[in-house]
């Protein structure tokens, strides 16, 4: 079977503008079904996949993703005659009679949640694709499916810890002899990704959007001026679950739509909310330590009651809460279990990775294999290069190297030398995280290099911290871990070994942890084959590796926006395949 998973909501923060007037832009993102991306499935095997907002250039777009979609068929060489169905990450028709409670209610599921919603979708964008080959999918199923059906693993508990799927906020699974047995579930009344969401808003971020930026400043806080506040809000229950208080507070419909007065009790609690523009001060750390610390202390409540329960020592999660690294890093050094598999795509784009193989699980086709590096993006050749670099000759100068090999060891000169530089080959990764194939890399061992990526690259909050990408042979000599670990997708913390801390400045944080990514020959060649001439170079197979765009966009896509990005932006040399790019001697980017 040929399936195409979609996720995201199209109508979300339409429907919200209009009948919640007065929000501002920033209260709009109170809402669900962003990140919207498409996935094709193809007799159990995921050929393609990629985020809207790609290709709309629209960043966390819930827009239905026409774009990705015909891209997935493109990279297949499919029509859309072929297509035996289309899952979409939600399924809210169990919940119908829940939604016409109030008329606001009833409205918003008629125009955006119900089944008859996403028809009209389909036909719109999809003219002629039959309804009745048009299925939903459990949110948190989709979830489940895309982490258990990924990880290779014949048995396996499985968690979604997310904002809000229909109506759960985390859901716990059995997984065995392919098969997914839902044990527990918690209502979104009682969310933690609502929760740590809504402080992130408090503190001056975008709410589900920059939650990675509450985890970032935590390190620069104490957590003890905020832990009571925490202790006393959330309660630790018996049987695995969790209750917040502050969540209960909102009675009326336009409450709970907002959480109006969580948001008040926030501003009573914990001192009056940030706003965006404001300096970030010593009391907003300590509240982001605060609130980590709580995440991780919940992280291990409920993943720990369920291994006891089930004897399960194998552990896969999925849900946009699963991308906070420092939660599951520590998860993974509590010695609750053997291996944790955090799938790559975790967010609400894998939700359609999760919808494609579970309707093929269903059709009993699944392989079960342990996902590879997802590069599972478009891949532009020579001509698209060439192309957009002609459109601007004025302003760039470029040379072509004669082999790879020898692309590596100028790259790896260039980053010696104490240069920026942007490397973009292959198909674009799929999924929040930058693994080498639309990267901005530099050597980790210049102490003034992460302020100067933060200013006059990515243009971001000084805070931030960037993550070292390293050969999987040398990753035991740096950090703290067990020789040849296998932590490939840049999904969870460890210690830089102490020794090596003042070494490696650029991507030490200040708690002395790194976001890691092991990279080997096997999965990830040619990234591998560039860290192998740095280390040639440098004497460390490490580089700094950051996502390939800038503040507020999405990573970049095709040459001409690589091309777009390295002009905007302070970085030195820009690697499109094996095309060198600088600057013409009159241009100057911003920062220099």
């Amino acid at each position: 079977m040929n399936i195409l998973g979609i996720s995201g909501l199209a109508n979300s923060v339409r429907f919200k503008r209009e009948n919640f007037p007065g929000l501002s832009e920033r209260e709009l993102r109170i809402s669900q079904g962003h990140d919207s991306a498409a996935t094709l499935v193809c007799d159990g095997v995921v050929v393609a996949a990629a985020a809207e907002e790609r290709f709309s250039r629209k960043k966390h777009t819930g827009d239905f993703p026409i774009s990705a979609t015909h891209y997935c068929l493109s990279q297949a060489g499919l029509s859309l005659g072929d297509i035996d169905l289309i899952a979409h990450g939600f399924d809210y028709g169990p919940y119908r009679e829940l939604m016409t409670l109030d008329p606001i209610t009833a409205k918003q599921y008629r125009e955006v949640l119900s089944h008859e919603s996403l028809l009209s979708e389909v036909s719109r964008h999809l003219p002629g694709f039959p309804a009745n080959r048009v299925v939903g999918v459990n949110h948190h199923l989709a979830h489940a499916a895309s982490a258990y059906f990924t990880s290779g693993w014949d048995e396996c508990l499985v968690i979604v810890i997310d904002a809000m799927g229909e109506v759960q906020s985390l859901s716990v699974f059995e997984g065995r002899g392919g098969k997914l047995r839902r044990l527990h579930e918690l209502s979104a009344n009682d969310s933690i990704g609502i929760f740590y969401s809504l402080l992130t808003l408090h503190l001056g971020f975008e709410f589900n959007a920059d939650e990675y930026k509450v985890m970032g400043l935590a390190p620069y806080g104490n957590p003890q001026s905020f832990r009571t506040f925490f202790e006393d809000e959330v309660e630790l229950l018996p049987d695995g679950s969790i209750r917040i208080r502050s969540l209960a507070l909102n009675k009326t419909r336009e409450e709970r739509e907002n959480y109006t007065l969580t948001r008040r009790y926030f501003d009573e609690k914990l001192g009056p909310r940030r706003d965006p523009d404001a300096e970030i001060s010593q009391i907003h750390c300590d509240l982001a330590a605060a609130l980590q610390e709580n995440l991780e202390i919940i992280f291990r409540h409920v993943c720990g009651h369920f291994a006891s329960r089930t004897g399960l020592r194998h552990l896969a999660l999925a849900g946009g809460v699963a991308l906070n690294c420092a939660a599951t890093g520590a998860l993974r050094t509590s010695g609750l279990f053997d291996e944790i598999y955090v799938q790559p795509a975790a967010g609400d784009d894998g939700s359609a990775l999760g919808a494609a193989l579970w309707r093929a699980a269903v059709a009993g086709e699944v392989l079960n294999n342990r996902f590879p590096i997802p590069f599972l993006g478009p891949a532009y050749g020579r001509p698209d290069i060439e192309a957009a670099l002609g459109n601007l000759s004025s302003r760039v100068r470029v040379t072509r190297s004669v082999s790879f090999e020898d692309t590596c060891s100028e790259a790896a000169l260039r980053i010696a030398d104490g240069s920026v530089v942007a490397w973009y080959r292959g198909r674009m990764e799929f999924g929040p995280r930058a693994l080498g194939n639309r990267s901005i890399l530099a050597d980790p061992g210049r102490r003034e290099m992460r302020d100067r990526i933060n200013a006059m690259v990515k243009k971001r909050e000084a805070f931030r911290p960037f993550a070292p990408a390293v050969s999987i042979e040398e990753a035991d000599k740096w950090f703290e871990v067990p020789p040849m670990s296998c932590l490939p997708y840049m999904t969870s913390t460890v210690e830089v070994r102490s020794q090596h801390r003042t070494s490696l400045p650029a991507i030490t944080h200040v708690n002395g942890s790194a976001r890691i990514q092991t990279v080997s020959a096997v999965s990830n060649p040619e990234f591998h084959a560039l860290l192998q001439a740095v280390g040639r170079t440098t004497g460390r197979e490490i580089v700094l590796n950051t996502s390939f765009n800038v503040k507020g966009e999405p990573i970049v896509n095709t040459p001409a926006e690589a091309i777009a990005t390295f002009l905007g932006s302070g970085i030195d040399f820009l690697f499109l395949d094996d095309y060198i790019v600088t600057r013409a001697s009159t241009e100057v980017s911003n920062g220099d």
